[in-house]
């Protein structure tokens, strides 16, 4: 099971922290010990580590209307998010 970095900018990164949405749509995937960090440079980029059982079944969920709905919600900037997949 891979360690996945995720990181990315935020709009509000208060509501980012306390959203529920992260375990709503990476708990179905088999996605566990999911933790959050904060960049104390710089408050609005931000950071996921999760263990992923299924990488294959994250990255198609990651292309869904869906996925991209969590994303606004959560003031995600998508076009900020890189993803590092332990080695």
């Amino acid at each position: 099971m891979p360690t996945v970095v995720a990181y990315h900018h935020v709009t509000d990164t208060d509501h980012w922290l306390a959203s529920p949405k992260r375990e709503e749509v990476f708990g179905p995937l088999g996605v566990t010990n999911i933790r959050t960090f904060v960049d104390p440079q710089d408050r609005t980029r931000v950071a996921v580590l999760m263990d992923v059982a299924d990488m294959d079944a994250v990255m198609a969920a990651m292309a869904t209307p869906a996925m991209g709905d969590a994303m606004a919600h959560d003031g995600v900037l998508p076009e900020t998010l890189v993803l590092m997949i332990e080695a």
